[in-house]
C-alpha cells in the first residue's frame, strides 16, 4: 500500500469516526488556529519586537482537555514572569555582563526545581535566557523594562487566544477515552484467556506454555498505567468544559462507575498473574493426585471468564443497558461454573491446603476473578438502572 494510500486511509478515519485520528486533525486545527490569532495580534495590533512569542504559547498551551490547557497556561505565565523577573533585577543591579547571566542562569535554575511549575519547569531558564537577550540589546532603562514586559505580555496573549479557541472551537468530551481505557485492558485480559483455557482443556501444561502465560501476565503493568491515563483525560474533560450545558451531555456527571470497572479490571490481571505463576509450577509439584477433571472444570471457568471480557471489550454507552443485562447473565453462569471447580477439587480430593501445591491458590483465584466480575455487573447495574 503506498503513501498516499495510507494517508487517504488515515483521513477517512478521521472524517468517518470519532477515534484518535479526528482528534489529532482537530488538535492540530485549533493549534494552528490559536497560533495564527496570537501572531496577527502581536504583529498587526501591537506591532511587537517579538511577535512569535505569541504563537508559540498558543501552541505550547493547546493541550488535548480545556483543564490541561488551564493548567499548563498558568504554570507557563507562571515560570516566564518567574524567569523574566530574575533577569530583570539582578540585569538592572549588575548590567548585562557575563557574570549577570551567570547569576541569572542559576537563579533561573534553581526557581525551575518548583514542583508547582509542573512541566513549565524549564521554561523558567528559557525566559530568562530570551530575556537576558532582550535587555542587553535594548538602548535604555525604559525600553529595557518596556521589552521585558511585552515577553511576559506577548505570552499571556498566546495563552489566552489557545484557552479561548480551545473553549469555542469543538471543546474535547473524551466519554470515549473511559471506554476506550476499559476496551484495552479487557482486551489484553481475554486474549490470555483465551489462550489458557483450551490448553486446560486438554490438559497441556508444559513449561514452554506456562513461562509464556506467567511472561504475558507480569506484563500487563504498561497497559494498566495507559488505561489509566486515558481515563484521567476522560474525567479532566469536563472540567471547565462548556458542553457539558448541553442536553446530550447534562446527565453525564463522572466517570466512577467506570472508574469501579476499570478498577476491577486491574485487579483482575494481577489476580491472573498469580493464576500462572501457579500454573507455571505444576511441572515440578503435579505427579501424585488426579487433576484432569479439575484442569478441565477450571478450563470451562476461564472460558466463562474470558466471553465476560469479550464482552467488555465492546463497551458502548450507547448500548450500555443492554450490554449490562448480558453481562449479568455471564456473571451468573460464571459463578456457575466457579462453584463446579470448587466441587470438582474436593471431589478428587486434591489437597487444597498445602501451600506447595497449586490447587488451593487456583481455587482462591477463582473466587477472587469471579468476585470482581460479579462486582462490576452490580455497579453497571445500579448505573444503568438510575
Amino acid at each position: 500500500m503506498g503513501r498516499l494510500a495510507r494517508i487517504g486511509q488515515w483521513c477517512g478515519r478521521a472524517l468517518g469516526s470519532d477515534g484518535p485520528e479526528r482528534h489529532t486533525a482537530l488538535l492540530v486545527s485549533k493549534s494552528a488556529l490559536a497560533a495564527t490569532i496570537s501572531w496577527v495580534v502581536a504583529d498587526n495590533l501591537l506591532n511587537a519586537q517579538s511577535p512569535a512569542f505569541a504563537p508559540f504559547s498558543a501552541v505550547l498551551i493547546m493541550q488535548v482537555t480545556v483543564y490541561q490547557s488551564v493548567v499548563q497556561s498558568l504554570r507557563y505565565v507562571g515560570a516566564v514572569a518567574a524567569g523574566v523577573a530574575v533577569q530583570a533585577a539582578l540585569g538592572f543591579l549588575a548590567g548585562p555582563e557575563v557574570v549577570t547571566f551567570a547569576l541569572v542562569t542559576v537563579a533561573a535554575l534553581v526557581i525551575g526545581r518548583w514542583p508547582a511549575l509542573g512541566a513549565q519547569r524549564g521554561q523558567v531558564a528559557t525566559a530568562a535566557f530570551f530575556a537576558f537577550s532582550t535587555y542587553a540589546s535594548a538602548a535604555g532603562n525604559f525600553e529595557k523594562l518596556a521589552q521585558l514586559g511585552q515577553i511576559v505580555l506577548l505570552v499571556v496573549i498566546g495563552s489566552v487566544v489557545a484557552l479561548a479557541v480551545n473553549l469555542a472551537v469543538f471543546p474535547p468530551m473524551r466519554f470515549r477515552s473511559a471506554e476506550f481505557s476499559i476496551r484495552t485492558l479487557a482486551h489484553a485480559l481475554g486474549d490470555l484467556l483465551n489462550d489458557i483455557h483450551p490448553a486446560l482443556a486438554a490438559g497441556e501444561v508444559e513449561e514452554e506454555r506456562t513461562e509464556q502465560w506467567r511472561t504475558r501476565a507480569a506484563q500487563t503493568g504498561e497497559l494498566i498505567t495507559q488505561a489509566r491515563a486515558g481515563m484521567r483525560t476522560a474525567e479532566e474533560s469536563l472540567y471547565y468544559n462548556p458542553r457539558r450545558l448541553l442536553r446530550r451531555h447534562r446527565e453525564r456527571t463522572g466517570f466512577e462507575n467506570y472508574g469501579a470497572v476499570l478498577d476491577a479490571l486491574e485487579r483482575t490481571l494481577y489476580q491472573m498473574a498469580s493464576l500462572t505463576r501457579s500454573l507455571d509450577q505444576w511441572r515440578d509439584t503435579e505427579t501424585t493426585y488426579r487433576y484432569v477433571a479439575f484442569l478441565q472444570s477450571y478450563a470451562t471457568f476461564l472460558e466463562a471468564i474470558a466471553d465476560i471480557a469479550r464482552l467488555l471489550t465492546t463497551l458502548d454507552e450507547d448500548h450500555l443497558v443492554d450490554q449490562t443485562a448480558e453481562l449479568c447473565r455471564l456473571a451468573d453462569q460464571a459463578q456457575q461454573y466457579r462453584d463446579q471447580v470448587a466441587t470438582q477439587a474436593k471431589d478428587d480430593g486434591l489437597p487444597l491446603a498445602d501451600p506447595t501445591r497449586p490447587y488451593g491458590v487456583l481455587v482462591v483465584e477463582a473466587t477472587r476473578l469471579m468476585e470482581e466480575f460479579q462486582h462490576t455487573s452490580d455497579v453497571l447495574r445500579r448505573y444503568t438502572s438510575t
